[in-house]
């Protein structure tokens, strides 16, 4: 590829990922919203939130650190390796884009897996996944995923790679192998309710209390 050629790239590349950045910035806003949506629980609020968190992240930090690093290769020629400005950057956007990457991953984990275990343990959910754990569970996730990450910083960066192309796979696998688990647990249920024969009072507010469950498990399923 020649010179021009690698220009016109760098250039495509900075206007594509200004454009998505904006995009991001914009959408990941219903955060706001999210806060103020009464109708859901607080544990899958919080999950929500931190997801957006993490969306917003990459369209507010990665994606500028990545757009002044092709810069800086366009104009490698006026900068050196001594330049503070030319060494931090680059690291900072390994950094940030490992720390959002990873929380992205194990937000999505997350979010499943409370929806699991609200189809899964009934009335013994709310005992259990309190918002006090889940913001407890939240913390944690950041805290690991800024763990990972710093190890870009001392590190060769295929020993990152690798970590993170472990981390996502496993994360995806368990994520799908959830889903398939609430989509069985729905398709059962629903079943089970159909072939009740009960009273109509008790049968709607099951389907009731049961409908809100199935919506929010498809909500995850199609935000993850």
């Amino acid at each position: 590829m020649g010179a021009k050629d690698l220009y016109s790239t760098y250039i495509a590349s900075c206007i594509f990922n200004a454009f998505s950045s904006y995009a991001a910035i914009v959408f990941n806003i219903v955060t706001h919203a999210i806060r103020k949506t009464n109708s859901l629980p607080k544990p899958l609020k919080t999950l929500l939130l931190s997801l957006a968190v993490s969306d917003l992240g990459v369209g507010l930090i990665v994606q500028p650190l990545y757009i002044a690093c092709l810069v800086m290769e366009l104009k490698q020629d006026t900068c050196t390796g001594n330049n503070p400005t030319f060494n931090t950057i680059p690291i900072a956007y390994r950094f940030k884009a490992n720390l959002f990457a990873f929380a992205s991953f194990f937000g999505v984990l997350a979010l499943t897996a409370d929806r699991f275990l609200a189809i899964h343990l009934h009335l013994r959910y709310q005992e259990l996944v309190t918002h006090k754990r889940l913001v407890a569970v939240v913390i944690s996730i950041w805290v690991s995923c800024a763990i990972l990450s710093s190890v870009e910083v001392w590190r060769p960066e295929n020993i990152v790679d690798v970590i993170e192309a472990i981390v996502a796979t496993a994360c995806v696998l368990t994520t799908i192998f959830l889903n398939y688990k609430i989509y069985v647990a729905v398709r059962q249920h629903t079943h089970q309710i159909d072939a009740l024969q009960v009273q109509q009072v008790a049968q709607n507010g099951e389907r009731a209390n049961f409908g809100r469950l199935r919506k929010y498990a498809v909500v995850t399923i199609y935000v993850t």
